[in-house]
């Protein structure tokens, strides 16, 4: 750190560990852009005498190497086990009809919740047996209505009918009611496009392997 300070370097360190054969040290950092390092790693190299490698990581490699707790109370799955990082979207978020609110699906790096990639083939499997909200259904006292909304895990869907011309809200399982499957697409507004993309990450695998 006090190296860093010397030069005058807009980096933070986050780690340093020695290879295996202790011919080499390399230390892990963050930073908003390219750093020129040249000098700080002459300084290091006669320091410990021996190879230096500075390494740039990203925010969710700086989140694996310090760990932490997810919002499930379970240590962070990044520092747990992954050691690649899978890509995830936005889409996902909305396919799993979670709130877009950035606090709620992002972790601890800023980034959405690697879980979210997890869950996605189970949600994607139980959306194919629901309707779209504002779908055409009917319902199994013959009534037709539009999907209010669903719920994935429980396979629930709420409709809203006329009875007696005033309408009402119903709760039916899904495979209770008629409709035609079709594969709905997410959509997104521009807004929300605009305020969750930075959350997005394009995954790969971890820079600490």
């Amino acid at each position: 750190m006090k190296k860093i300070q010397e030069h005058g370097l807009a980096m933070k360190l986050i780690d340093a560990e020695y290879t295996f054969d202790n011919n080499k040290v390399l230390f892990y950092f963050t930073a908003d852009g390219r750093i020129d390092f040249r000098q700080l790693v002459k300084d290091l190299a006669s320091i410990f005498k021996t190879r230096i490698e500075l390494r740039q990581i990203g925010v969710r490699d700086e989140t694996k190497i310090l760990g932490g707790m997810g919002i499930c109370g379970r240590e962070l799955c990044c520092h747990t086990y992954l050691s690649e990082f899978v890509p995830v979207s936005i889409k996902m978020a909305k396919e799993q009809n979670l709130s877009l609110n950035q606090t709620k699906i992002s972790g601890v790096c800023g980034r959405l919740m690697c879980c979210l990639k997890n869950e996605q083939e189970t949600y994607e499997e139980l959306n194919k047996k629901l309707p779209a909200i504002g779908d055409v259904v009917t319902t199994p006292e013959g009534l037709q209505g539009n999907v209010h909304s669903v719920n994935v895990l429980r396979q629930q869907v709420k409709v809203v009918v006329d009875i007696n011309d005033e309408k009402e809200i119903r709760e039916y399982k899904a495979e209770e009611l008629k409709f035609r499957p079709r594969k709905k697409k997410v959509k997104l507004t521009e807004q929300e496009l605009r305020e969750l993309k930075a959350l997005e990450d394009e995954g790969g695998k971890s820079k600490l392997e």
